[in-house]
């Protein structure tokens, strides 16, 4: 198992040198020069020399590259050209955002999706079978802008349940911060579903289909004694692979349902930062959204031999 865990550990470390290199290339590529940003409007060529030389702009790209990657390795990301403040600082604060946001929605989803998906395969071809693939496919055509505008029109407006514009963390006030987050994660939830309900109806069917299943009821075990011993723990392993991408790329930003509902979350910086051309942070968010992918999914591999023990072999 340790062998198995080095060597996970170890594959994830190329993956992030190589998109380091393709966002720092990436970046390099967009044109306009960001001294001249920083400057503004101010026509100064000494300012602008000093400045270019102040970021190592004026060096060879290959030592900008080794700079960045020295004081990337120190934790330093660089100063926002627009804010003035950290872009770590920035990465954490909008980072934390959106993780109140995803890790419940993707906890709901998943929690509701698997069982109605593991049901509906176990009911193939009856009435729940039917209902819980419709009610999948209605969750999967849904537009997630248009269902977050039908929550805040509906809880936020005529009911006037919900704060409909807004965010406090619930780490200040843990009942307001609940409050602002339903709305968002209920949303973000129900999209997620449509995704987990189908994976998890098509993986138990396959599981359902083979010998040992079969083998299993000839040997006279009740239907409830095969999911639990033969079925269920064997179709979860592609569910959870699902689950890891589902959560690494919302990680990344849901930006529709952060824009939404005005969460400022990592996906709307990364947005923002676009419009206003902070290049620094533009790197950063591209660099720590990729991090965060590689790290969630490495977990999900770590925990894969849970569900499959031939993974660690």
């Amino acid at each position: 198992m340790l062998r198995y865990i080095l060597h996970r550990v170890l594959l994830a470390l190329p993956t992030l040198l190589i998109v380091a290199v393709i966002v720092f290339v990436m970046m390099r590529m967009i044109p306009g020069d960001p001294a001249q940003l920083i400057l503004g409007d101010i026509e100064n060529p000494e300012a602008l020399a000093r400045l270019r030389s102040e970021l190592g702009l004026d060096r060879p790209i290959l030592m900008q590259f080794v700079l960045w990657m020295t004081k990337l390795l120190s934790g330093d990301l660089g100063m926002s050209v627009t804010q003035q403040r950290p872009v770590l600082d920035m990465l954490l604060s909008s980072f934390a955002v959106t993780a109140w946001l995803v890790v419940p929605a993707v906890f709901l989803a998943s929690l509701l999706a698997i069982p109605a998906g593991m049901l509906a395969a176990w009911k193939q071809n009856t009435v729940v079978d039917v209902t819980v693939v419709t009610i999948a496919i209605a969750f999967l055509s849904v537009p997630s802008f248009w269902l977050g505008l039908v929550f805040l029109l509906v809880f936020g407006l005529w009911l006037d349940l919900l704060p409909v514009v807004g965010y406090v963390s619930p780490t200040e006030d843990f009942r307001e911060g609940v409050r602002y987050l339903i709305m968002p994660v209920a949303s973000l939830a129900l999209i997620e579903m449509g995704v987990l309900i189908r994976m998890a109806r098509s993986s138990t069917i396959e599981v359902l289909r083979l010998e040992y299943i079969t083998h299993a009821r000839a040997k006279g075990l009740g239907e409830i004694a095969v999911a639990r011993r033969h079925a269920l723990k064997n179709a979860l392993a592609p569910t959870w692979t699902m689950i890891g991408l589902t959560l690494g790329g919302l990680l990344g930003g849901a930006v529709v349902t952060e824009t939404v509902f005005t969460l400022p979350g990592i996906g709307h910086l990364l947005v923002e930062s676009i419009f206003a051309r902070d290049y620094p942070v533009v790197q950063g968010c591209l660099l720590f959204v990729t991090a965060i992918y590689v790290f969630v999914n490495l977990v999900v591999d770590l925990f894969y031999p849970l569900f499959d023990p031939r993974v660690r072999l």
